[in-house]
């Protein structure tokens, strides 16, 4: 007998529904849910391979715990204990700081890692927070700080209404959006190009997405910020900056063209190999749509001026006027954010309140840059303690940090390290305690993060469609024990940290003059909560308290749970709308166009532009960029047959006249030389890249002993982040640069080749 339930699907961004069959508590088929208020029944490989996911036979199904050197399994109490003997003996020892906490991808794709990770950190009173954000997004989060004063302020394209679309750096077709939750963002692209607006794609690479632009402008890798420099510079010498209705909200629109006048499309075209008649064209293009929008992704993030560029797509859309406008980049309004301040100055935004003890490298938004990782573990200083620790949640940096070589050596020196992930991996192999999550079937799901960067204001909740089977523990339950054993409460009911943060949001709420319950007994609103347990009744909370909230009764129409549960196909909440300035945070209550540190970066950026030397100043010497498969996210999904092979494959891309300078072959092994290490990877040769190019995808290299993912491991492909030594960041954000980076390529010798053909 099957049934079919509701869920959202975590995995990827774009947080299409889905619709599961379900036939003795096992997921057999998905499809897209065309109810979906938002999705309205898309689906992509990843959604489709949904019950393949949930189902792999290689998740752990208990806990494990080091014992004698090896990792055995044993009862969840068990485990807990040994996490509370492992970490608290660290902290009272050598102080919070030398307790590490690395926060990985997936937490921003479930309800736990959004709710539970935030109350660990306040608990352990760490400075030593490193997260996947630096190894991907943190530029933008910096930007936005710096503009807006909020780094959570990320205002995403209104690709339902947009007549210009300007895309840097970004494959939505492959990736289904990032920092822009858009189901169906090829759809949307192509509704785009249907009702007569333009898609313009900058990339060194011709991607899916390229292929679909009206123009594709095949940049050299790295010099994105010096491109977006002398579009703005057009701007200002011909007469097209204009930001409109925004200009009461904005200031230092003059020091901007003083600041960026030399970056001439004439003085910026030889590093960027794109021709000065070029980049005037997409500046006025830009200017003289009726509305548009430049968003750019990943492949601007991860370069020498990472924050810059994040900087200057914002500084387009703002002096072509825009931002906040329908059809432009504007602020989504997620249901559960915090009720929206009026407007005026705020704290604004602060970089570098403490560094890193190694390296000095500065904090953003409160993280160090994971690239920095293994030399806080294994670099003894005279400042502070080294990270003797390490809490890792859904997180595998052997994989997708720099250098994972010496992270790899470097987890083995800790004294303790507890690892939350449904797999044993090349990361969660080092840890004293294992504790592994259930599938995502057996969980609830809301999206927190992904809301707040929707291209339409929704909401939707999905509670488990399967029962948690017997000898699981919710990944709720296992966050909160984990934040009990940690903060010197082990043992405690682990509804006592959704009771206690319950208590301290309201009693905060009850205090706020503008919040729709000040005034009232907190202890009186949580009695109101509905749920069947602490994290809903948490969600119930920050949706009644929410913009659109019902205010505990204040506005009968609004949100809460039991309404949110009544829609199972989600709240339809409309288009995004003008919201400035209430969003802003700044101390000047404005736009702040040219901040202090972006000023103070900018002769970084001019000293690039006068690097106009080819890829290659030795024989095999290219520029190394990544790449994306829409049947992938990062190291997740490597373990599921139905995912890997066909075109998601780990290969080296190369464009014909560069295989034939240097002797490669098609289908034939190269080595790849960076200043981390090598890898060997079989080459593909294609036009899809530019001339002095060579591309690797991310996410594999799944060969290290000890793991327990028998289908990835049985075709590694090579860790392209072993190429990188983790010294190359971007100063302002702590992003670690991965993309524009030296390498050296070559075929292997005859000899070597025979004997990898024999080892595979």
């Amino acid at each position: 007998m099957s049934r079919t339930a509701l869920r959202i699907c975590p995995l990827c961004e774009a947080t299409c529904g889905l619709t599961l069959t379900i036939q003795a508590g096992r997921v057999t088929h998905a499809r897209g849910d065309r109810d979906d208020v938002f999705s309205k029944g898309f689906i992509c490989p990843k959604g489709a391979s949904f019950g393949a996911v949930d189902s792999d036979p290689d998740r752990l199904r208990t806990p494990l715990v080091r014992k004698d050197g090896e990792l055995r399994e044993a009862t969840w109490e068990e485990a807990f204990d040994a996490v509370a003997a492992g970490i608290r003996p660290v902290v009272e020892r050598y102080g919070p700081n030398a307790v590490g906490v690395v926060l990985g991808n997936p937490n921003v794709h479930t309800m736990a890692g959004a709710l539970y990770p935030p109350v660990l950190l306040g608990a352990l009173r760490t400075r030593s927070l490193f997260s996947a954000s630096t190894v991907d997004q943190m530029p933008k989060h910096v930007s936005s700080g710096l503009l807006y004063g909020d780094a959570g302020a990320i205002p995403v394209p209104d690709l339902d209404r947009t007549d210009h679309l300007l895309l840097i750096g970004a494959n939505p077709l492959e990736s289904n959006g990032s920092l822009c939750t858009a189901p169906d963002f090829p759809g949307r692209l192509k509704a785009l190009k249907a009702r007569g607006g333009t898609l313009t794609v900058i990339d060194p690479r011709r991607t899916r997405t390229a292929r679909l632009a009206d123009r594709h402008i095949p940049v050299r890798p790295g010099t994105d910020a010096l491109l977006l420099a002398a579009m703005v510079t057009v701007l200002f010498e011909e007469g097209l900056a204009d930001p409109g209705d925004l200009a009461p909200h904005v200031q230092g629109v003059g020091e901007v063209a003083d600041a960026l006048k030399d970056f001439t499309p004439e003085a910026v075209a030889p590093a960027c190999d794109v021709d000065a008649a070029t980049i005037r064209a997409l500046a006025r293009e830009l200017a003289a749509a009726p509305t548009a929008a430049v968003y750019g992704r990943i492949g601007s993030c991860t370069v020498p001026h990472g924050t810059l560029a994040s900087w200057l797509v914002d500084v387009l859309n703002i002096l072509t006027g825009n931002l906040d406008r329908p059809g432009g980049a504007l602020f989504p309004q997620a249901a559960t954010a915090r009720t929206p301040r009026p407007a005026g100055p705020g704290r604004g935004f602060a970089l570098g309140r403490w560094h890193s003890r190694v390296s000095r490298h500065p904090e953003a938004k409160g993280e160090l840059p994971l690239s920095a990782l293994a030399e806080e573990i294994d670099t003894p200083t005279k400042e502070g303690e080294p990270v003797r620790s390490l809490v890792v949640v859904a997180a595998n940096p052997v994989l997708s940090a720099p250098d994972g070589d010496r992270l790899d050596k470097a987890l083995e020196s800790l004294e303790f390290m507890v690892s939350v992930d449904p797999y044993l991996n090349e990361t969660s192999r080092h840890a004293h305690v294992v504790l592994p999550p259930p599938p995502p079937s057996q969980s609830p799901h809301h999206d927190f993060a992904f809301n707040a960067l929707a291209v339409r204001n929704q909401v939707r909740y999905t509670r488990p469609a399967v029962p948690l089977e017997p000898g699981r523990m919710a990944e709720t339950e296992i966050l909160a024990r984990l934040v009990l054993a940690v903060s010197g409460m082990h043992g405690a009911d682990p509804s006592a940290v959704d009771t206690m943060v319950i208590g301290q949001t309201l009693g905060k709420a009850v205090t706020d003059p503008h919040s729709p319950v000040h005034g009232r007994d907190p202890e009186e609103l949580a009695a109101l909560l509905t749920g069947e347990n602490g994290p809903e009744r948490r969600l119930d909370m920050m949706l009644r308290l929410g913009p659109y909230g019902d205010g505990f009764g204040a506005d009968p129409e609004g949100l809460g749970l039991d309404k949110l549960l009544a829609h199972p196909h989600g709240i339809d909440l409309g288009p995004l709308r003008p919201r400035l300035p209430q969003p802003l945070k700044t101390r000047s209550g404005k736009v702040e166009l040219l901040p202090e540190p972006i000023a103070a970066d900018l002769p970084r950026l001019r000293a690039a532009m006068a690097s106009t030397a080819p890829e290659q100043d030795g024989p095999g010497e290219l520029l190394l960029v990544g790449r994306r498969h829409l049947r992938s996210n990062n190291s997740w999904m490597h373990n599921v047959p139905a995912l890997t092979g066909g075109s998601n494959r780990c290969t080296v891309h190369l464009h014909p006249e560069d295989a034939e300078r240097l002797g490669v072959r098609d289908g034939e092994p190269v080595r790849v030389k960076g200043a981390g290490g090598e890898v060997t990877a079989p080459a593909e040769v294609t036009d899809a890249v530019r001339r002095g190019v060579v591309s690797l995808p991310h996410g594999w290299g799944h060969d290290r002993p000890g793991t327990r993912q028998r289908h990835a491991a049985a075709d590694p492909g090579a860790n392209v982040n072993q190429l990188l030594d983790g010294s190359l960041l971007d100063p302002l954000s702590g992003n670690a640069v991965l993309n524009a980076v030296p390498v050296e390529v070559a075929p292997l010798t005859a000899p070597a080749a025979e004997r990898l053909s024999a080892l595979t």
